[in-house]
């Protein structure tokens, strides 16, 4: 297949997504792209890893464009082509949802502390600190105290919701190109790369709360391949911890023989292991497929312990 022809494709594909996100606005720009020869043609004239319809739409909306119809988004796009296709050029995909953390909780509770936690695809970082926010199981009154924002979670199932907290001694985060919670430009990039829709203003104040949380206490951040530079971080968690190796949608950017690698490589590494992903990541896992889709697959050292909403706002124990 060529490359303008699977442009179309993944634009077309992602229109159902966004339409299925609650964000119809998206989901007409990208159904307009997809039918547009001309702009297909011009992003399939970028590296395969910059087709995204994320990357694009976010690019947009990052300089103050407009994505509240296919015509006037294509025509910012066309008068401003250089200053998007830089933006798409030096930036990623890298959605940093806070809300996951609700959905890890359960599962870091559980773990004998203190804990020293290490994130893979970390973005900004701001999962790294499941222990600064605040929680809301099921509509009950807020676990925690700290600065950062109410993280709210449906259960189902028989989650086991912890009454405390775990102690985290220890962040460290990797990423091929980390970001700055201190930083207004790359938190303003994470704002634009969220879909605007009916859960956006949540996502927003969610997302400046927790940035906010981590300007103040920076975790260890490296810049690198998680295959290559995971050990090293490992290595640099203090004795005496509990180390645990983390990540939520991440994986499903890496080919099928590189999860594989990555799975014998935390094995091999002496510590815990968190994977918060689409079932199909490590679909040969014993109950990975969710009952419903759009669930990612949450599972403990290889063993799968739930389904969770992507945005963390639902969790089904298994």
């Amino acid at each position: 297949m060529r490359g303008a022809e699977r442009v179309a494709r993944v634009w077309a594909h992602m229109a159902v997504n966004f339409e299925q996100g609650d964000s119809p606005g998206y989901a007409e720009i990208a159904r307009g792209v997809a039918w547009d020869a001309e702009l297909v043609a011009a992003v399939s004239s970028l590296p395969e890893g910059k087709w995204q319809p994320n990357l694009w739409l976010g690019a947009v909306r990052y300089l103050g464009g407009p994505v509240s119809s296919f015509a006037a988004w294509r025509a910012f796009v066309m008068e401003h082509w250089e200053r998007v296709v830089r933006v798409v050029l030096e930036r990623s995909t890298q959605t940093n949802e806070v809300g996951r953390c609700a959905t890890l909780l359960p599962v870091l509770a559980q773990l004998p502390g203190p804990l020293a936690l290490i994130e893979v695809g970390a973005s900004a970082g701001l999962c790294l600190y499941p222990d600064r926010y605040r929680y809301s199981f099921d509509g009950a009154p807020p676990l925690g105290a700290g600065p950062g924002p109410v993280l709210e979670c449906v259960t189902e199932g028989g989650v086991p919701v912890p009454d405390r907290l775990p102690q985290v001694v220890w962040r460290g985060g990797i990423d091929l190109n980390p970001l700055d919670a201190g930083d207004e430009g790359d938190v303003g990039w994470l704002e634009a790369l969220i879909w605007p829709g009916g859960q956006e203003a949540g996502r927003l104040e969610r997302l400046r709360g927790a940035a906010g949380v981590v300007a103040a206490d920076p975790p260890v951040m490296v810049a690198g391949d998680l295959l290559e530079g995971l050990p090293a971080l490992v290595a640099r968690a203090p004795e005496g911890a509990t180390v645990v190796v983390l990540h939520s949608a991440v994986l499903a950017y890496l080919g099928r023989e590189e999860r594989e690698e990555f799975a014998s490589l935390v094995g091999g590494l002496g510590v815990r292991w968190v994977s918060n992903e689409g079932w199909r990541v490590f679909a040969e896992w014993e109950g990975a497929r969710p009952a419903q889709e759009g669930l990612f697959t949450l599972a403990l050292d290889g063993r799968v312990v739930g389904h969770a909403g992507e945005h963390g706002r639902r969790l089904v124990w298994v």
